[in-house]
């Protein structure tokens, strides 16, 4: 099967994604590694690898998570991955993350609501994914032997135990909010979008080694 992406997002990933994966420092490789393993040995042992995102709203840092690590995942045929997201409480997905999205390359249905559910589209050859904001634990999510990824200092802080996960990786990103409201938002949450996707096409290109 030709695994393909919707053209601007395909752009995306070769001009942007691809050459930030050579910026990826040492240190945090090692972090990155440890998402690798998990989605190796769940592949070896014919389980599927469910990855839970997860940051203090679900609003920005895990919904970006979700996204990449699914359509990673589908471009190297990784197909046993499962992504969702989460939080330590429920807001909304922030338009300001739904538009950096939108500016690489997916395809967004946007409904309206204080906490919408977003069909958000990587290729027409496969379903779109439906991001809401919830909690980690919410029954959308898998309630075990998931991987717990804590993608916000604070989540990894006020979760030291992530009940049901088989394994808990911290993998903090600095939240773009900091910028929400300056002329460099924009650019602030672009850049987020940047370094997730190339982390996990990372993760998963390697996985699929």
């Amino acid at each position: 099967m030709d695994r393909t992406l919707h053209p601007d997002l395909q752009r995306y990933v070769d001009e942007r994604v691809v050459p930030a994966i050579a910026t990826i420092p040492s240190d945090r490789k090692e972090s990155l590694d440890l998402l690798v393993e998990f989605v190796k040995e769940r592949r070896a042992a014919d389980a599927t690898a469910d990855l839970t995102f997860i940051c203090t709203h679900n609003s920005r840092r895990s919904h970006l998570s979700q996204l990449w690590a699914a359509t990673a995942a589908w471009h190297f045929a990784q197909d046993h991955v499962r992504t969702y997201s989460g939080g330590t409480e429920a807001t909304a997905f922030n338009p300001r993350a739904v538009a950096a999205v939108e500016r690489a390359g997916f395809h967004v249905v946007k409904p309206e609501g204080k906490n919408p559910m977003y069909d958000v589209s990587f290729s027409t050859d496969r379903k779109a994914e439906t991001c809401w904001s919830k909690k980690y634990d919410d029954p959308a999510n898998p309630q075990k032997d998931f991987c717990a990824v804590m993608t916000c200092s604070e989540a990894d802080k006020n979760c030291p135990i992530v009940f049901g996960a088989l394994d808990r990786i911290s993998l903090p990103y600095n939240d773009p909010k900091e910028a929400d409201g300056t002329p460099e938002e924009a650019a602030r949450y672009d850049e987020r979008c940047l370094q997730i996707a190339a982390e996990l096409w990372y993760v998963m290109q390697r996985a699929a080694e």
